[in-house]
Order: C-alpha cells, then sequence, then structure tokens
C-alpha cells in the first residue's frame, strides 16, 4: 500500500513513531440513497472512502481525489458533517498513525464503482438498512453524515466521561 511522497520522507525521520495526520473521508451517496463503501486491503474492514490532506490541499479536494483515485467515481462534497479523532492505527509495517478526520456528505456524479488500486480488495453500494459489519467509529461517521443536521457535529475527549459528544447547535 502506497503512502504519499511527504509521509515516507517523515517516517525516515520519525521511524514508525505515532504521527498526528488529518484525513478526510465523505459519506457518499448515489441517486437512490445507497452508500459506497470500500473494504480495506490492510485489515479487512469495510469503511466510507477517503484519505491522508497532502501539504496545501483542502480537505473537501482530498474526499474528491481520493474517491476518483481509490474507487473510480467523481463525487461532490456537499457539508462537512463531523470532526473527530480516530483511535491509535497500527499498519501491518509497524508505522502508527493518528488522525484529524474530517468527514463530510457527498453526492455520486458519475463514474463506475470499482477498485483502483492496492489499497482496497472490494467495494460496493449498500442501503442504509444493509451495510456490512462496522466497527463503531465508522458507524458513527455514517449516521452523524445521514442524520441530516446542517451544522458539523465534534467530539469531546473520551477521557470527560460527563460529556462524550456534542451535536450541533440547533439554528
Amino acid at each position: 500500500m502506497a503512502i504519499p511522497d511527504f509521509l515516507a520522507e517523515l517516517r525516515l525521520y520519525v521511524g514508525s513513531e505515532r504521527l498526528w495526520l488529518t484525513s478526510a473521508h465523505a459519506v457518499v451517496t448515489s441517486d437512490d440513497q445507497r452508500l459506497a463503501l470500500v473494504r480495506r486491503a490492510d485489515d479487512g474492514a469495510w469503511s466510507i472512502p477517503g484519505g491522508i490532506v497532502e501539504p496545501g490541499e483542502h480537505p473537501a479536494d482530498t474526499v474528491v481525489r481520493e474517491c476518483r483515485e481509490e474507487i473510480g467515481i467523481a463525487v461532490e462534497p456537499v457539508s462537512l458533517v463531523l470532526v473527530d479523532v480516530s483511535p491509535t492505527f497500527t499498519y501491518p509495517n509497524g508505522d502508527k498513525a493518528h488522525y484529524l478526520d474530517l468527514v463530510f456528505r457527498g453526492r455520486h456524479r458519475g463514474g463506475v464503482l470499482r477498485v483502483m488500486d492496492d489499497e482496497s480488495t472490494e467495494v460496493g453500494w449498500f442501503s442504509p438498512d444493509t451495510l456490512p459489519e462496522l466497527d463503531g467509529y465508522q458507524r458513527r461517521q455514517i449516521d452523524t453524515a445521514l442524520s441530516g443536521d446542517v451544522a458539523a457535529a465534534f467530539t469531546l475527549s473520551r477521557r470527560d466521561e460527563a460529556a462524550t459528544s456534542h451535536p450541533p447547535p440547533q439554528p
């Protein structure tokens, strides 16, 4: 699985130590309201499409680029729906990363959904009622995107047991 050049260069200095990175993902819906999901090659889990925001890149542009490069579709980012912090990921090569995740709601605007690179093994369109098994983190991203809220949601530190989630303010 290829990593961006800037990250490969950074890894020369920090090795496999945990890095704080920014990622952008999208809950992409088709005209018939099905969701585009991708099965990751590294861990076999289903997830929404997206990836690392490259230096100087706008996060919405990351979503457009990642969907085109990884799953072959054109996507229109509609709104930012969630700002979240990922758990720490440890990749098969030992690299560790923690992500500031920016999750968008997006619309399919063209192209045929298909595996485009070695980062995934399978892709598919799924009805929200018949999604494959997803971890709680992915599920929260999808549920938030489909909730219909206009403002982006964010979560508070999991260390604060009294307040684990903050919904967007009501207009």
